[in-house]
């Protein structure tokens, strides 16, 4: 599985990575986000114009590091090796694992409440089943119940190869929005939209800290996909040809707004129909009771069932088993290791204590974009700007090739711009983490806009480091493609759907023979 991806698997189209993002943003989680910002001072118009521009920036940098995916069909994990060097990529890989596991598990949580909903609207009285568990335990018998519905239905889907599962994400494509649009059009017929404080609510907070607050909303909606940001790799090496990725720049940030704008919509009908505001859908849709509300309430509990589950394979659990296969190549692929990312996520990470106590993790987690957002920023710079495109996709696979750097196998450039990107935004991350601790305002702002410092500075210091005291064994003359060893066997042709590109080594070479003759 850590091999570049053959010809045969490369099966995903244009409109694929479209209905990817349609199914990962129309999702509970999405339909809140507006809700976090609202809350901290913004008006409902203000809170989706941060969303759009928020997704619209980190679209830009998933599709620019996916492109290395769709050009040389590798993952992450073989593409960290040449910026950071063979063994030390193994640290930045062991990173973004951790993170994916544990997001499985909170994302785990959030599929078992849209059982859970499914199961109200079949039969209400599991509203009165009995808590059987203890306090401390942080979880109902209830909940448990739902949450091992889920897990155990889940688990079909880690069995389906990545180059099959788009499928999937074409069903959601299709019944979400149904479902979105449906649920926005009963709210605004039986709650209507002009009489509700939400809309005409403006911001609660003003100038200096209005601005430093949608900073920080920026950085919140940027963090999470910034896992996405790093794996895309992941999943475009599967593409059919390069520029089929290229969608992604505009799905992204279009479905990330359009269902920001139906939670806003659920929100302020919630509080005109039933008196309270609420943010989550699974919510909003547990007030159907009636027997044709009840059968509505399934339908949607059940795309955001099918949302959740399949957001949660393609975000966490695919990228953290490419982690453990390019770890353990010799015993763990990527369907073994999505078993056992949802193993760990789901029961030995127990979520729910997570999730009910303990809120500085939380906060640590979500922060966790301050390492990320560095990797980010060195991986484009090391593939655009350093290398210019151009790597020996063999040479990744040598343990002593040339990106090994040195015997330790550590590119010490790689290693000090991650340093700068991460280390001044320190003093303003501790504070999420332990409120006990107090620094300047300065340090909180600089930390606001965290993703812009770390993936920036990264960027640039890697590239200086670079230029002044280049890799001279890593900077080659032309590209060296997997598609390259096919041309060769193809005696310069190769099948339909194929990307090759134009400046490869084989093109060159044979071109060069013809001049020659």
């Amino acid at each position: 599985d850590m091999d570049p991806v053959p010809p045969e698997k490369r099966t995903w189209s244009a409109m694929d990575y479209i209905t990817y993002w349609i199914s990962d943003n129309f999702s509970p989680s999405g339909w809140r986000k507006a809700a976090s910002l609202m809350q901290i001072g913004m008006s409902w118009k203000l809170a989706l114009i941060n969303v759009a521009v928020s997704e619209v920036i980190i679209a830009l940098v998933v599709t620019a590091n996916g492109v290395v995916g769709a050009r040389y069909r590798i993952p992450f994990s073989v593409q960290s090796r040449a910026a950071f060097g063979y063994y030390f990529s193994y640290l930045m890989i062991a990173m973004r694992m951790i993170v994916g596991i544990f997001w499985y598990g909170t994302s785990a949580y959030t599929g078992a409440e849209c059982v859970r909903s499914m199961i109200y609207a079949i039969w209400p009285s599991f509203h009165h089943v009995e808590n059987r568990l203890p306090a401390h335990a942080n979880i109902t018998t209830q909940f448990m119940i739902a949450y091992f519905i889920y897990w155990v239905s889940i688990l079909p889907l880690h069995y389906i190869h990545i180059s099959k599962i788009r499928f999937l994400f074409t069903i959601k494509a299709i019944t979400l929005p149904i479902i979105g649009f449906g649920m926005m059009g009963w709210t605004i017929k039986n709650a209507g939209v002009g009489n509700n404080s939400l809309w005409t609510a403006g911001n609660t907070v003003h100038g200096t800290a209005l601005r430093w607050v949608f900073m920080q909303g920026v950085y919140s909606n940027i963090g999470g996909w910034a896992t996405l940001a790093i794996n895309s790799p992941d999943f475009t090496r599967y593409s059919k040809r390069v520029r089929n990725t290229y969608t992604m720049a505009i799905a992204l940030p279009f479905t990330a707004t359009l269902i920001a704008f139906f939670g806003v919509v659920g929100a302020g009908g919630s509080k005109v129909l039933w008196g309270t505001i609420l943010w989550d859908p699974l919510l909003f849709i547990d007030n159907w009771t009636s027997k044709g509300g009840r059968a509505a309430a399934f339908f949607c509990a059940l795309g955001f069932y099918l949302s959740q589950a399949c957001s949660n394979i393609s975000a966490n659990s695919i990228s953290a088993a490419n982690d453990l296969n390019c770890m353990f190549p010799r015993y763990i692929n990527i369907r073994r290791g999505q078993f056992i990312v949802s193993i760990l996520g789901t029961w030995a990470l127990t979520p729910w204590n997570i999730l009910t106590s303990a809120t500085s993790f939380l906060s640590f987690m979500s922060g966790y974009t301050v390492w990320l957002a560095p990797i980010c920023g060195i991986l484009v710079s090391d593939y655009y700007f350093v290398h210019n495109r151009k790597y020996n996709i063999w040479e990744l696979y040598e343990q002593h090739g040339i990106y090994r750097y040195n015997k330790y196998g550590i590119n010490w450039r790689a290693a000090a711009a991650f340093t700068i990107g991460w280390v001044p935004l320190l003093p303003g991350f501790l504070p999420k983490v332990n409120s006990s601790i107090k620094v300047i305002q300065g340090m909180t702002n600089l930390y606001y806009c965290g993703y812009f410092y770390g993936f920036g500075s990264s960027m640039l210091t890697y590239w200086i480091f670079c230029t002044l005291w280049p890799a001279k064994e890593t900077m080659l003359d032309y590209a060296v493609y997997v598609d390259d060893e096919v041309l060769t066997r193809a005696g310069g042709d190769v099948e339909e759907g194929v990307a090759i590109d134009t400046d490869s080594l084989a093109e060159k070479t044979a071109s060069e023979s013809e001049k020659t003759k």
